[in-house]
């Protein structure tokens, strides 16, 4: 019998440029995805133990000129006066709330909208993630993620961590960061010799501080340094920093 003719080959039919792009753009979003929440998370991590370098705040300053002070040092080497100050001027609740002070955000909100003078409801755990992980400004996307490297603190480092590092890394003027470039440039001493009245001095002015002065206070300033000076003692007395 004459061998049948063989059957043409299907031609497979060539993928839809639609479902390529689709595929595309699965793996960008992917690769997007892991690098946005994994980067942050190995970031965080690494400073748990390691010393923050630098912040954006520092790089930007410095390249407007102001230079860089920035002299690390642990939790166990700067004042309880300073907690307790930086605690009664920026964070009473600190020891309780996990990142977020829920009631000090709505009075602020209350207050701004009916045109008082601007406050925030910052926490000083929130205050870290900005300064250590973000830019200056304000838009939706930098609070979005200040949430974020705020929940990622609180759940890797810990409260006596978080307060190391903001006491290390906050602007104390032009130029310096953190307690013990603050205590040796304002007061000529190291960060765990500050008194009472300095450690208020240095929590008064952390709202504004290319503005005011702690060595040399104008009289608001000197004003709000007593008051934070005198609730030190409600701090201690309560045990407001015991997680400290």
């Amino acid at each position: 019998m004459p061998d049948k003719p063989a059957k043409p080959k299907r031609k497979t039919p060539r993928q839809k440029p639609a479902r390529k792009r689709s595929g595309l753009l699965a793996k960008l979003f992917t690769l997007a995805l892991l690098i946005g929440v994994g980067l942050p998370l190995v970031v965080v991590l690494i400073y748990r133990v390691v010393p923050v370098p630098l912040t954006p705040l520092m790089v930007s300053r410095a390249i407007e000129g102001r230079g860089i002070d920035h002299r690390w040092k642990p939790l166990s080497e700067i004042s309880p006066n300073l907690v307790r100050a930086v605690v009664a001027a920026e964070d009473s609740h600190f020891c309780e709330h996990m990142g977020f002070d829920i009631e000090a955000m709505q009075k602020a909100f209350e207050n701004n909208r009916q045109g008082g003078r601007v406050r925030g409801g910052s926490t000083i755990s929130q205050q870290t993630a900005k300064n250590v992980f973000l830019w200056e400004g304000r838009s939706y996307l930098r609070k979005g993620l200040e949430a974020y490297f705020t929940v990622l603190i609180e759940a890797g480092w810990g409260k006596r961590r978080i307060m190391e590092v903001y006491l290390n890394s906050i602007e104390w003027g032009p130029g310096i960061y953190g307690a013990e470039a603050a205590a040796q440039r304002i007061f000529k001493k190291p960060a765990r010799n500050l008194t009472v009245t300095q450690a208020a001095r240095l929590a008064a002015i952390l709202p504004s501080p290319l503005k005011w002065k702690a060595g040399k206070p104008g009289p608001y300033v000197a004003r709000r340094s007593r008051r934070i000076g005198a609730a030190t003692g409600t701090v201690r007395r309560d045990g407001l920093d015991g997680c400290v």
